[in-house]
């Protein structure tokens, strides 16, 4: 089997991999992640996991490089990771009573064989109508400004939502393991 190595300096994406008790390594890409003029919030997350993969692979010739990436989109408004706490306050503001759908691109590249192995997995959220002193508690208590949307589902974020839509909610942390399960077994990794 293939050493395997996540493309990502995010700690969600390693968490979550280490679920599958596999080992790896995490290599951050060093891409450009800005979207292209015309490119929509699925187009964005395809291009963005494929590249992430492809970039790491150029230094490991023999490995199976895993690359993420997510968008959260509240209509055609894509919702990036709000880097403070004003912009996060705006961000669930616009969201309140509204559903926010998450696209997480997924690549698995064979660096050896040049196979890669592409998909976008959706994920919805139904906010609740939330009031300021609400937001500004989640915020203060949370932090999420390292996160699209502005929210920790995996913490108090999910007090923030009504509902949830979609097939594998680790899609929404992030990695969609699911689908990462049948990529890794097209290429041979045995899941425990």
């Amino acid at each position: 089997m293939l050493p395997i190595i996540l493309a990502s300096s995010s700690p969600y994406r390693r968490e979550l991999l280490q679920r599958l008790a596999i080992d790896f390594d995490c290599i951050s890409p060093n891409i450009d992640e800005s979207a292209l003029p015309t490119e929509s919030a699925e187009q964005l997350v395809s291009r963005l996991a494929q590249q992430k993969a492809q970039a790491v692979a150029a230094d490991y010739p023999q490995q199976l490089i895993i690359g993420s990436d997510q968008v959260a989109s509240l209509g055609q408004t894509i919702l990036t990771k709000p880097g403070n706490s004003d912009k996060a306050m705006a961000q669930l503001s616009a969201c309140s009573g509204k559903t926010v759908t998450f696209y997480t691109g997924l690549s698995l590249l064979n660096s050896k064989t040049g196979q890669q192995q592409t998909c976008v997995e959706p994920f919805s959220v139904k906010f609740r109508t939330l009031d300021t002193a609400t937001i500004k508690r989640y915020i203060s208590a949370e932090q999420p400004l390292d996160c699209a949307g502005s929210f920790k589902v995996e913490g108090l974020g999910i007090s923030l939502f009504e509902q949830l839509i979609g097939d594998d909610p680790n899609s929404l942390m992030g990695l969609p393991l699911i689908k990462l399960v049948d990529m890794l077994k097209t290429e041979g990794v045995a899941i425990p």
